[in-house]
């Protein structure tokens, strides 16, 4: 093959000649070309994209006589000339590959990732004893909700059942707050800093109490005071004046240390735990006085951040990793930063006032709320007789069809009717409630304008009217209804994806020819431990939003720019216009490719009318489908339930654990049907097309009638692979699933003993403005995914490798066998240590020894 520019041998390129001709070697491989001119611009001149370059990178890491290559060292030498100068600058191809680790420090990492000793039994007999202990909670809890409600309905006057509620309602909810506490001083007593096998009985225990810290009515309270208590009952060390708004409840809390005046935002993981290769390993993460931790953020164990230290958005702490005191840190992983991540000074809040607003709240949930849902399950058992009879002692009433009948009815009455009135109460009762806060102003926390502010965060941000009218048209209507500025928002048919919230919807703006992915997230509300303010959040004109985006309202971010997944987006700094960012902290990449544009004429004109209107029609008919698939679930659910009662007055509490079973079965198996009807008429496939091809409304039509939540519920069982293999995943033996969401299903295949962490995304698509592209994506045997890794489509892990916390493998990178990958965008050999500068990291290498539990512990 012939080089061009590779002639030119002066003084200014003999050093990087050798190393000019071997790139250009492989990128010609790559492109399936003669010619690469070694000035041409990898992406305007010579038509590569990502997934190219991340091919190139792959080719040139399998070279031993040349240095490894990231796509962060494309975007930033985006010429094989600069990208050899920049190599070569930096180390030679021998010193820039890890050097081999030492015995002794090869023996120690070997010891610690030794594969945990359990056995095929092991995992049978977990998931049987979790199995038990799930239709012993379904027995007891449906046990007191009977004789709760017959107590209830026994009382005499309007007053007397008014008070039996609010004195049952107040029992059940106590007990279900302190339950999670009483069961871990009981069960584990104090959390220590240990490794525990997955599927042994010490496991058992930790699952045991997580699941029920996990579950609490307590997550309602979150940014609340009673939240703080609550953590401190499970033996967090908590100070005065903090304030936690993230919904990922810490599980270790003795490990938890947090002192006084601290925020910790929204959607932020800090679990006192993590999963790796087999293990549960548990340790400290300790918050110094005044500290600042920012959305969508990662705090690994084994990290601390001194007083007034800050953590910006979209960033992590990885293991080893100590923000001194007053540092403000970015980035994943973490490194320090001047920006300043505090929006909002804190306000006068004392502990009196905090009391007070805790003691109200709860209350208003046990003097309103509570009472009010058991009067209205009473008035909805009291117009149908049939149902009513049910739920007293008699004959039973289950086997009549008039007794189905009017169960059809009442299920479609109690679906459709509690549809429309959560659509009318989603676009008035917010809009007036919003009236009472001022944008700009600074209120204080735990007083009228906070009950406010959460008040509408949680009526605007629900789940399934998003998943409803979410990938197609009507979404553009559903959030102009519930108060979003889309004036200026041109219809494409996909404007936003699936899952969009937002802190409140009346702040926030969206300019025309914008489209948005999954997982938009606008910071609209700055918090402080004390204090919030809420300010207006812009998304200009003419970009495109990735997966997985925390937008805060101090963005600088003008028109026509993408933002690629996960990136951090910048709070300070120039207005960024007519580019791309990736990266946490971002960095600029060209706003687009050639590839990706020649879709742009069907985006116009005529064209455009005509293929929209057809994809309106196909997105209505997914949206009928989608309803008629959760009606008939809940139909049915609703029938066990009531069969259930029905036959509790002859054969006793063990029905109960029965209905639980069926109700678990048929939700499972409905579901999968489901999938699995769907894809064998539409087998999903890699694919590259416009948003305007009949492929892409198959996919979005997968997309909706296949995102369900039912999965949670076996986080961290043996259930949760056996449920995906039934979905279609090629998946190995003993998987570990902590949380993981896996999209497309079947284009996915993941080896034995692999280790799924909460919050770690592995998707097999990506939208790019009008173009779609999906692929496959190998996860080998081993293999760990640290908490909130995003694994991108078209990637290959090799065997036994690990993708660090809060990690973005980019499209088309293949990751070595035994390798460390870490950072967004993610690559090899290289992390931030406990002082934030970059330094290598041998493979196998993990900080710090921990106690280890043996199996039958």
């Amino acid at each position: 093959m012939i080089y061009d520019g590779l002639e030119d041998t002066g003084d200014s390129h003999s050093a990087t000649a050798g190393t000019e001709a071997r790139l250009a070697e492989v990128l010609a491989g790559v492109l399936l070309v003669e010619r690469v001119p070694v000035e041409g611009h990898f992406f305007t001149d010579l038509g590569a994209d990502s997934l190219v370059m991340a091919q190139f990178c792959a080719r040139v890491r399998k070279r031993d006589d040349l240095p490894p290559v990231s796509m962060k060292d494309i975007y930033r030498h985006s010429t094989i000339q600069s990208l050899a100068a920049s190599l070569s600058d930096t180390a030679s191809p021998e010193s820039a590959r890890p050097s081999p680790t030492p015995p002794a420090q090869a023996d120690a990492s070997a010891g610690e990732s030794e594969t945990a000793p359990t056995g095929a039994w092991h995992h049978v007999l977990c998931g049987a004893m979790q199995l038990l202990v799930f239709l012993g909670f379904t027995c007891a809890g449906a046990v007191a909700a009977i004789r709760g409600y017959e107590w209830i309905e026994a009382a005499s006057g309007v007053a007397g059942a008014y008070l039996r509620a609010v004195l049952f309602g107040a029992a059940g909810f106590l007990v279900l707050c302190a339950l999670p506490v009483v069961a871990k001083w009981t069960v584990i007593g104090r959390f220590t800093a240990r490794r525990v096998p997955v599927w042994s009985l010490g496991y058992l225990r930790f699952w045991c109490v997580r699941t029920l810290i996990r579950i609490s009515p307590v997550r309602l309270f979150t940014g609340s005071p009673l939240y703080v208590v609550f953590l401190r009952a499970l033996g967090a060390r908590i100070g005065g004046g903090v304030t936690i708004l993230t919904r990922n409840v810490p599980v270790c809390a003795d490990l938890i240390s947090i002192g006084e005046g601290t925020v910790v935002r929204k959607d932020v993981f800090m679990s006192g735990y993590r999963a790796h290769d087999g293990w549960i390993e548990t340790g400290p993460v300790t918050l110094g006085a005044d500290v600042t931790i920012g959305e969508q953020t990662v705090v690994d164990i084994g990290t601390s951040m001194g007083d007034g230290a800050q953590l910006g958005h979209a960033s992590s702490l990885h293991s080893g990793q100590s923000v001194p005191a007053g540092e403000s840190w970015h980035g994943t992983p973490a490194r320090p930063t001047s920006t300043d991540f505090r929006a909002v000074e804190p306000a006068p809040c004392g502990t009196l006032r905090r009391f007070l607003y805790g003691l109200w709240e709860l209350l208003v949930v046990l003097l309103v709320y509570l009472p009010l849902t058991l009067a209205g399950i009473t008035m909805v058992l009291t117009a149908v007789p049939q149902l009513n009879a049910v739920v007293t002692a008699g004959p039973l009433t289950f086997t009549s069809w008039q007794f189905f009948l009017e169960a059809l009815l009442a299920s479609q009455m109690a679906f459709l009717g509690g549809l429309l009135a959560l659509l009318v109460m989603v676009s008035t009762m917010p809009r007036l409630l919003s009236m009472a806060i001022k944008p700009g102003r600074v209120y204080h926390l735990c007083g009228f304008h906070h009950s406010i502010q959460r008040a509408v965060m949680r009526l605007t941000n629900i789940r399934f009217l998003v998943l409803l009218f979410g990938d197609s048209s009507a979404i553009v209507h559903y959030l102009r209804s519930v108060g979003y500025d889309l004036r200026r928002v041109r219809q494409t048919g996909s404007n936003f994806g699936s899952l969009v919230k937002h802190d409140t919807p009346y702040l926030t703006h969206v300019g025309t020819g914008t489209m948005v992915a999954d997982g938009l997230s606008v910071i609209n509300a700055d918090f402080s431990s004390a204090s919030f303010r809420y300010s207006g959040a812009e998304i200009g004109t003419n970009s495109f939003l990735g997966n997985n985006i925390a937008y805060p309202a101090r963005a600088r971010i003008g028109d026509n720019c993408l933002l690629a997944t996960k990136v951090m987006v910048p709070v300070d700094g120039p207005v960024r216009e007519g580019v791309g960012l990736l990266g946490s902290p971002s960095f600029e990449i060209p706003r687009t490719v050639f590839r990706d544009s020649r879709f742009d004429h069907l985006a116009t004109g005529d064209e455009l009318r005509r293929r929209l209107a057809a994809k309106n029609r196909h997105n209505a008919l997914t949206a009928c489908l989608f309803l008629l698939m959760h009606w008939f679930h809940f139909f049915v659910l609703a029938l066990v339930a009531m069969a259930a009662v029905d036959l509790y007055h002859r054969f006793g509490a063990v029905v109960f654990a029965v209905a639980g079973l069926v109700s678990v079965s048929f939700t499972v198996g409905f579901f999968a049907l489901v999938e699995r009807f769907i894809t064998a008429r539409q087998p999903l496939k890699p694919l590259y097309c416009s948003i305007y091809d009949p492929s892409f409304w198959r996919h979005e039509r997968f997309w909706k009638l296949t995102t369900h939540r039912y999965m949670q519920a076996f986080n961290g069982t043996p259930f949760k692979a056996l449920i995906w293999r039934l979905l279609g995943v090629r998946i190995g033996r003993r998987v570990f699933d902590d949380g993981c969401s896996l999209i497309e299903r079947t284009l996915v295949s993941i080896g034995d003993g692999c280790t799924l962490n909460a919050g770690t995304v592995v998707q097999c698509h990506s939208q790019e403005d009008g173009a779609f592209k999906s692929d496959r994506i190998t996860i080998g045997a081993g293999v760990t995914l640290g908490v909130g890794a995003f694994v991108h489509y078209g990637t290959v892990v090799g065997d036994r490798a690990e993708l660090a916390a809060d990690s973005f493998l980019m499209k088309g990178e293949e990751v070595p066998a035994c390798a460390q990958w870490s950072g967004n965008p993610a690559q090899e050999a290289e992390a931030v240590d406990g002082h934030g500068t970059e330094r290598a990291v041998p493979s196998g290498q993990r900080p710090g020894r921990i106690q280890t539990e043996s199996v039958t512990d």
